[in-house]
């Protein structure tokens, strides 16, 4: 009995019997209307704009067609992608997407698209360069540079006198769950980030994606991720966070 050849099922094991977060799988329809009726109180600010980044290859760009065709009713694949190579980022450039209400209409949010991190090439000057975008100084169409950071004396793509519409409102990490707590060298980058977004007052939120890679349980019951004992201690070991109550991440 209980010979090296055989297998034990570790389901149980990998399900917690409290979840870690409340979450309410019927509240899809209601936070899509309750978006798409928001109006900007401020006749300062045009639109709200999100910035999205984080590491190469966690699905930047699917999180971002993810957001745009659920919105718009139908598969759309506006971000691209490179499914083959994925040691560097596909996204070069900053791209801004729209969000659409309708045929006629957009919604006053928009999406910023930057180039991926690249943990073991990341330099001091594309640091600055996401700092600068934060800011609202970098235009549309930016191609990023490694060795290069934009600077005032680019006309072209440096905005001087940007203002509260320019700027960004909510910075959004995207993070390969299989990689969370094995690199070191990326969660050093994104902790640089986030105490300078912090110093702006600007809310910050991670999106872990690939979760039913990194769970078996997940992978065989998607609303299972918030009773994944897997899931929740690679939240947790999240060193740009750390271990935050549920409620922190409603």
């Amino acid at each position: 009995m209980g010979g090296s050849g055989s297998k034990v099922d570790q389901t149980p094991f990998q399900e917690l019997e409290t979840p870690w977060r409340t979450f309410d799988w019927n509240q899809k329809k209601v936070l899509k209307e309750r978006l798409e009726s928001f109006a900007v109180s401020n006749t300062d600010v045009k639109c709200i704009k999100v910035l999205v980044t984080g590491q190469i290859g966690a699905g930047k760009s699917s999180f971002i067609n993810s957001v745009l065709s659920t919105f718009q009713g139908e598969i759309v694949c506006e971000a691209l992608a490179d499914a083959v190579d994925k040691s560097h980022s596909f996204t070069k450039k900053l791209t801004t997407y729209r969000i659409k209400r309708n045929e006629t209409e957009d919604l006053p949010f928009v999406i910023i698209d930057m180039i991926g991190i690249e943990p073991e090439t990341l330099t001091v000057q594309q640091l600055e360069d996401i700092m600068n975008t934060i800011q609202g100084h970098v235009k549309e169409n930016y191609k990023f540079k490694i060795d290069k950071q934009l600077t005032p004396e680019d006309e072209e793509y440096y905005k001087k006198d940007a203002d509260i519409s320019d700027q960004v409102f909510c910075l959004v990490y995207v993070l390969d769950t299989n990689y969370i707590a094995t690199n070191d060298r990326l969660f050093d980058h994104l902790r640089t980030i986030r105490l300078q977004a912090n110093d702006k007052g600007i809310p910050q939120v991670i999106v872990m994606t690939k979760v039913d890679e990194a769970c078996p349980l997940v992978k065989k019951d998607l609303r299972k991720i918030y009773t994944s004992r897997k899931i929740k201690q690679k939240k947790c070991a999240v060193p740009v966070w750390g271990c935050q109550s549920a409620t922190s991440f409603q």
